[in-house]
């Protein structure tokens, strides 16, 4: 990156004073000027520190890192993993079967199948072992195949469809098995059923649930073959693995190693959105996705709100050293959103090597987290306001709220607290921005507010399908868009892949005498592993 002109240019820029309540001040109507409206969203990133001439140098610096071109190859199936080899098609997921050229119809194939499996289940025609209708639905799966469709269906719960509601969908995913160990001591094995999602089906986490729960029903009934037609499906990139743990192909779902595990939920792996939501809940998420896609592919560079999300991302961390980003969406149906966010980002742009293997000499991803607002209020906005460390900011709110609420008796209360919560977030980005001179200046230095910490407000209509599938597309071109200008590959994650190896090395060792191991341990992991064996005895 810092053999681009540009670069040299902004840092120069970065060393101007860059004081929030200066520029809105020189400036009365930024909130306009810097501004973004797309399908569903808004952005306003007037609280961010930059200047139109800032972001026309940065526009440059996206154009000389190639951006148009890399956006079309990601668009049109190229190799855009390189470490893999591989491409990254999850947008042709959510395009509409009409647009999808013939050697992507597999897509369509798949969601078809799976509108049938929802309809089977959703209306009872699927039965457990003993006859009795599935209740109960829990999806085994880690990283991107539990976060994304554990997000999505507790925002849009309230939007499920009448059959769904029946439908009781839990999430499990920790390899220690307590999440299972909680949810078994209240499931019925008569009445529940197993989505296996993982796209290599070898994931440890998953499979080691799954046994787990294999035995639980086995248990109950000693006929496998019955047991595993009755209450397993499978969704993996890989079905000889799932054929070799014996589900049988009817009860089998396919999704395709060009689609990433963090970018995968709008393929099959958004089975458990569909059986909790609706399959045309679903199909909706897939259209607002879409729409935001269209508009990432078109849209001219400042005014393309994934682009935008990506530039003022670059200035913060490469330019204004910034190395922290909190996400704070001000509406507690996005509660597992930043969690969402932290492996779509981190895992993805959270590299040292270029594309070609080589050390970069440049910061990437900064360290990502967050929380619902009004929670983070009490939370770490101390630090925001009043720590020593810069922290940039995405507040994220929904204009309207409880639309589906007007017939309740209590709907005027629910509006006065969609008011709070709506006055309470524009606070918070008002006084991160200006400090005190939101309302008045203090000599008290306990009540000092510094102010300038840059932050953007994303804006819905209100939290919806569609709106949703377009937050998320917008932050997933925001992360390709940053991995561009980084000159890194966004769709690998080999940085995961040495902890496994060395936890398969490890796990026989705890059961045996460390003493006698052939493994050369630290010293470290082996007082460890002697004071687990010690409480284990």
């Amino acid at each position: 990156m810092k053999n681009l002109d540009a670069f040299y240019r902004l840092t120069g820029l970065s060393r101007q004073s860059l004081i929030l309540a200066d520029l809105f001040a020189d400036q009365p109507d930024r909130g306009q000027l810097f501004c973004i409206k797309s399908p569903y969203l808004m952005l306003d990133f007037s609280k961010q520190r930059v200047t139109s001439d800032i972001l026309n140098h940065l526009e440059k610096l996206a154009q000389q890192a190639e951006l148009p071109y890399w956006r079309e190859q990601l668009f049109t199936g190229a190799v855009v993993n390189p470490s893999e080899n591989r491409a990254a098609l999850h947008t042709a997921l959510r395009a509409p079967a009409n647009q999808q050229s013939a050697d992507l119809a597999c897509v369509e194939e798949q969601l078809q199948r799976m509108d049938r499996l929802v309809t089977r289940i959703q209306s009872g025609v699927w039965r457990g072992y003993s006859g009795k209708r599935i209740t109960d639905v829990v999806n085994l799966g880690v990283g991107g195949s539990d976060l994304g469709p554990l997000m999505v269906t507790h925002a849009l719960r309230e939007h499920a469809e009448p059959q769904a509601r029946a439908l009781r969908v839990h999430f499990a995913s920790t390899i220690d098995g307590s999440q299972l160990f909680d949810l078994l001591e209240h499931l019925s094995p008569e009445t529940t059923l197993f989505i296996i999602s993982s796209k290599s089906f070898t994931t440890i986490d998953t499979l080691s649930n799954a046994n787990t729960v294999r035995s639980w029903l086995s248990s109950h009934c000693n006929d496998e073959q019955r047991v595993l037609r009755c209450h397993f499906i499978g969704v993996s990139a890989t079905t000889e693995k799932m054929d070799a743990w014996g589900l049988p192909p009817e009860n089998q779902l396919a999704f395709w190693q060009w689609v990433g595990g963090r970018f995968s939920l709008w393929s099959t792996i958004g089975l458990p959105i569909a059986l909790a939501l609706g399959m045309s809940v679903f199909r909706q998420l897939l259209s607002g996705a879409h729409a935001m896609d269209e508009h990432f592919r078109h849209a001219p560079m400042l005014q393309n709100l994934p682009v935008m999300l990506a530039l003022l991302g670059v200035w913060n961390v490469n330019f204004l050293d910034i190395r922290a980003h909190a996400i704070l969406p001000y509406d507690g149906r996005l509660k597992y959103f930043p969690s969402y966010l932290e492996q779509l980002e981190m895992e993805s742009n959270g590299k040292s090597v270029d594309r070609a293997g080589q050390p970069i000499d440049h910061a990437t991803c900064p360290v990502l987290w967050g929380e619902i607002g009004a929670n983070a209020q009490h939370a770490f906005y101390q630090l925001l306001h009043q720590g020593t460390q810069p922290v940039a900011s995405d507040f994220i709110l929904a204009a309207r709220r409880y639309d589906n609420a007007r017939h309740y008796a209590h709907y005027a209360e629910l509006q006065a607290q969609h008011q709070l919560n709506i006055a309470n977030c524009l606070a918070q980005s008002r006084v991160l921005a200006l400090g005190n001179a939101a309302v008045e200046p203090t000599d008290n230095p306990f009540r000092h507010y510094p102010g300038n910490q840059p932050s953007s407000t994303l804006l819905l209509d209100s939290l919806e399908p569609q709106s949703l599938g377009a937050l998320i597309a917008a932050y997933e071109h925001k992360v390709f868009t940053q991995a561009v200008i980084w000159g890194i590959n966004p769709f690998d994650q080999w940085g995961v892949e040495l902890g496994k190896q060395v936890a398969l090395q490890l796990q026989p060792l705890l059961i045996s005498s460390l003493e006698e191991s052939e493994v050369l341990l630290d010293s470290s992991t082996l007082q460890l592993a002697r004071y687990i064996q010690e409480q284990q005895s």
